[in-house]
Parts: C-alpha cells; structure tokens; sequence
C-alpha cells in the first residue's frame, strides 16, 4: 500500500465515519501486521530516522569493540585520505577534521591541498590540527590550479597504501577506516572499495541514503552510482597517472571508468560509512553549466569505449545519466522461442506484434506447442508452419517449462536465442537490435528488459534474489516512467537474474551453464539459469529501452511450485544467505520498491 493512500483513506475515514472510527480501524491495522510491513506505508524520509537509531546503537557496540578489532587485524595499511581545502564556514570545516581525527583505526594520514585562493582562516584552522596530530598533512599550490589539479597535487603527498577521498564540509563515520580494514583482511585481493552514503544538512541532520549494489560495470556506464567514500590502491591510482585535467567536473567518474580498465577487485562496503554536505551556497567546484558537464560525461563513457575497442554511440538521457547505443558487430541469426498451449488470443498478438513492429530482420520464429486441444489453435499453427521464417514443433509431455525450451534450442538455427512469453507484445520497434547489441557483449550473459502491464505499470525491472523469501520484480506496478530509487528503473543497470518472459542469451553461453535445469518445472527456472550465469563470470544486464507488455494477471501474479521451491532453495541457500549483490542488506525485502529495512 503506497503511503499516499493511507494518509488519502484515514482522512476519508475521519470525514466521513469520524476521527474514532479512524482510530479504531488504525489501532486493528497496527496489532494485525507486521511492523516491517507498516513501515513499508511510509516513505524512505521517515523510516531512515527510525534506521539511524537503531544503526547508533550498532556503532556505538562497534566502536566500543574497536581495540580488540585492531588488535585482531594481520593487515594494517596506512590509509591516506586526500582533501582539497576550501573556503567554507569555520564549523564545517571542523566537522570534517574532526570527523577524521576520531576514526577508530590509528593508521592514516590526511593530505590537504590549498591554493593561494583559500582564505587565511581556513589555513590557521587546519594548522591547529596539524599542532595537534601530525597525521595532518598540508601543501600548497599556485592560485590558478584546478580542481583536478589541486586533487592530484593531494595525491602526489599519499604514501598509504591505499587512497580515499574527502571533500570539505563533508565527514566520515568515526568506525569508517576501521570497516575498510577489516573488510581489506577478509579478502586481500580487493584493489577498491566503496560504501553507502548519505547527506547531511545544514543542521547536521542525515538524510537521503544512496544503499549502493554491487560492482555493476553496465552501470557504471549509465551513470556514477559509486560516490563516496571510495578508497583505492595506491598503486592503481599511479598507473592511472591521478585524474585528468580535460575533464574536470567530471574526473571522479572518469577514474572509475579507467580503473575499472585495471582491475575488477572492486567491491562495495554496505555501510552509511561517509555523509555528504548538502549545502547551496558554496563547493569546491560549482559546475558551470549542466549541459557542459553533461557534455563531459558523455566524453568519458565514449573514451571509456572506444580504449576498449567497442564501437558505440553514447547518448545523454537525463543530467548524468547515459545510454550507450552499441554498434552490431553482425547480424546474427536469432532464434525466438515461444512456448505456448491454446490461449490463441495472446499467441497471435505476441506473433503480430514481431512481425508488424520488428525492424530487425534476421530472425526465426520458434513456436513450441504443449498440447493445444482446441481447433482454432491447430489451424493457426497448420497457417504458420507453410511461412518462411516459422518453425512449429510438438512437446507432447506433460508441461515442464525448461524442458519444453531445451528441446526449442535444440531445433533452433540461431546464435542468439530469445525466450518469449505468449502473453508478450512488442512495443518498441528496435528491440532486437538493443537486446543483440547487449548480448554480443564477452562479458554478458543474459538479457532483460522492461515489462509492463497493459495499464502501463512496470511488471518487471530486473529480478531481486531474496525478495519475500525467495525472488520478485523489482518496481512491481510502479509507473512505467518514474525513475525509481537512484534512478534505476530507467537506466540499463546489472540484475543477479531477469525473466525469461523476454530475455537473450548467446547460444555458447546457454550450452556453457547448461541450459535450464529441467528440475524446475514451472517456476524460478529463470533465475536458477541467471544464477548460473554470474556464477560462470558473466554479467546479466537489464535495458529499459526495451518495452514489450506483458499480460501476466496482477491479481494471480506468479503461480510457484512448492517443490521447485524447495528445490531452488536448497541449490541457492548460499547464494541467499549471502545476499543479492547488486541489491543491498539495507533495504527491504518485503517489497521491490527499494525501501529500508527495519
């Protein structure tokens, strides 16, 4: 229930019933549900104050644990932490030296940078610091340096191991080195991480949580999703030779784009472990012109590209936000595979639809009959077998929905293999081509898209594995055009899985995981074939330029088996236990709407 009409409902109840009767039904509504689900009414502005008591009191446990922590720890890097000084009032800039100065983890240092430009003030204050921790590092600059400039100025001090980043007026949580650390012991191998985040006001009150998925590189290219607080190899940071002047505003996004280049030992820390001031009247950059930074960012996705030898446009659909339209290295054959059992109704629709809005050309329609009965359907599926580009096969089993599309791609020419739902209808024109051009990809393994009631909700944006025990869509019946949490319904994103109601996979990768596993008859089949194919190294990639609709009933929503349950839950039990990685601990898994949980 979205919290709009709750609030619209208890204020009908109070005109038209009375302010007793309201209180009444709300009092029964509060002992009859569960409070995480009552939560759920409310926005995420509301409940994250009531998370932010209950993450206090962790920390507070945390920090009290701290020396035995540090005590534990094999590894024990120095961490250098860069900041860009700036002219910003006395107690902001307090805050953030002494949000450093309390971290529990002893070894780190903080390199300041100022310019000619930077207030005395500011300086006499960050000398204070110095006389008081020699930890305080500070160096000058000339007055006409950049931003970009004075950051690489800052990390040409760091002799950490590894480097984090911190801008003024902005703090770290007093336990955010020693999390770093820690998480660096548990897996040595990682060259960057990076944490959730949130802001802070001008009264210091936090607010607005960026819960952060997991390394996504699709992502990354539709937009900056990372943040702060980010700490990364030293190492790496010097073959990147810092951040590049040319595109200043910018060069934060562009360091993840080449870094990404060097290593994929990047991994996401779910903790609010850094707080971004949110205040108007100043920063260290002001942009000039969203347009020119727009401008910028497309820049960099394109060079991010075409260094790796990938032909593509990029596209601005939103401020930071891009599309990559990549180019169709050929156009492969693909196989449609459509499993179907009368309901001609919806067969001859989804069919149509291929055939009077489809501009790619070079396809096969696949339709697998399960034993229709009905006269009509057999003349429909007699018409289609004499046209070109149709193949009609009998799975005369009883219904097992993997079994049924092993047998399709067996019979099917195609490199690339479309499974297709009969009760989907196609809307956009170009949708193979988007889907190809995902799918030819080395590191892609399966493709989804964006699914929408005939209403014109969303019926899937991506799969989340854990949700409501199990799995779920994300942005279930959410508008088809409301961006979402961190604007991920309308951005092309990484999911652990997507419905196979519309999904493209490469043949060589469908024979390298297996296929469908044929144990998994009606339900969850999908997902165990995703699974299986981030297990193998691949990514599974989600579009929302691909819209088709589906006529799956909202009503009876998904019908699940409880064996294929059973089954799936003790093939993935680790997998659950872990967590979906490119969802995040912090948020719910009652619902697909990305609320906090409590």
């Amino acid at each position: 229930m979205k919290s709009g009409s709750v609030f619209a409902k208890a204020w009908w109840l109070i005109i038209h019933e009375g302010p007793a009767e309201m209180l009444r039904r709300a009092s029964w509504y509060v002992r009859n549900r569960n409070w995480k689900d009552i939560c759920l009414c409310f926005s995420n502005k509301h409940v994250y104050q009531l998370w932010l008591k209950r993450e206090l009191a962790r920390i507070k446990e945390k920090l009290s644990a701290a020396m035995g922590d540090i005590e534990a720890l094999i590894y024990k890097p120095l961490i250098s932490t860069i900041l860009p000084l700036a002219n910003i009032e006395i107690k902001y800039l307090e805050q953030t030296l002494n949000s450093v100065l309390r971290q529990a983890y002893p070894c780190w240092e903080l390199c300041a940078v100022a310019t000619d430009k930077i207030n005395p003030y500011v300086i006499e204050i960050y000398k204070k610091y110095q006389s008081i921790d020699d930890r305080f590092r500070l160096s000058f600059i000339s007055f006409n340096s950049g931003v970009v400039q004075v950051a690489n100025a800052a990390l040409s001090m760091c002799v950490g191991e590894f480097v984090g980043f911190l801008d003024c007026g902005d703090e770290l949580a007093p336990h955010a080195l020693l999390e770093i650390v820690k998480l660096l012991n548990r897996e040595p191998k990682i060259d960057a991480i990076y944490t959730d985040e949130d802001r802070l006001n001008n009264k210091n009150k936090r607010s607005r949580p960026l819960f952060k998925p997991g390394w996504s590189p699709d992502l990354l290219l539709s937009m900056n999703y990372v943040g702060r607080y980010l700490a990364v190899r030293k190492s790496l940071l010097d073959k990147l030779n810092g951040f590049r002047e040319d595109v200043e505003g910018v060069h934060y996004h562009d360091m993840l784009l080449r870094l990404s280049e060097l290593t994929k030992n990047i991994v996401r820390l779910p903790e609010v472990l850094y707080h971004r001031r949110s205040i108007p009247d100043w920063a260290l950059y002001k942009a000039k012109d969203a347009k020119e930074l727009s401008c910028k960012g497309q820049k960099i996705v394109l060079n991010t590209l075409a260094r790796c030898g990938i032909d593509a446009d990029v596209w601005l659909t939103g401020e930071g936000h891009f599309r990559v339209k990549y180019h169709l290295k050929e156009k492969p054959l693909v196989s449609i595979i459509i499993p179907t059992r009368d309901k001609i109704n919806l067969l001859t629709r989804c069919i149509n639809s291929i055939l009077e809005k489809t501009t790619y050309k070079n396809y096969e329609i696949i339709v697998v009959d399960n034993g229709s009965i009905e006269k009509e359907t057999k003349v429909y599926l007699d018409k289609l077998k004499k046209v070109s580009g149709f193949v009609i096969l009998n799975f005369d089993e009883p219904f097992n929905y993997s079994k049924i599309n092993n047998f399709a791609v067996e019979h099917a020419n195609g490199d690339y293999l479309l499974f297709l739902n009969n009760d989907t209808e196609v809307i956009t024109t170009e949708w193979l081509e988007e889907m190809i051009a995902l799918a030819q990809k080395r590191e892609t393994g399966a493709v989804g898209v964006k699914l929408l009631f005939p209403d014109g909700t969303i019926q899937h944006g991506g799969v989340i594995i854990g949700l409501r025990g199990i799995a779920g869509h994300a942005f279930y019946c959410s508008p088809a055009d409301k961006p979402g949490y961190m604007d991920f319904a309308v951005v092309c994103r990484n999911y652990s899985a997507v419905t196979a109601a519309c999904m493209m996979m490469r043949r060589d990768v469908f024979y390298e995981v297996g296929g469908f596993d044929q144990e998994l008859d009606i339900a969850l089949n999908d997902i165990d074939l995703c699974l299986r194919v981030i297990n193998k190294g691949y990514y599974v990639v989600w579009t929302p330029y691909v819209l088709l609709y589906h006529q799956e009933s909202k009503t009876r929503g998904q019908v699940l088996s409880k064996r294929n349950i059973s089954y799936f839950l003790n093939k993935w039990e680790k997998f659950l236990d872990n967590g979906d990685l490119f969802y995040n601990p912090n948020l719910s898994l009652s619902n697909g709407e990305y609320r906090i949980k409590l």
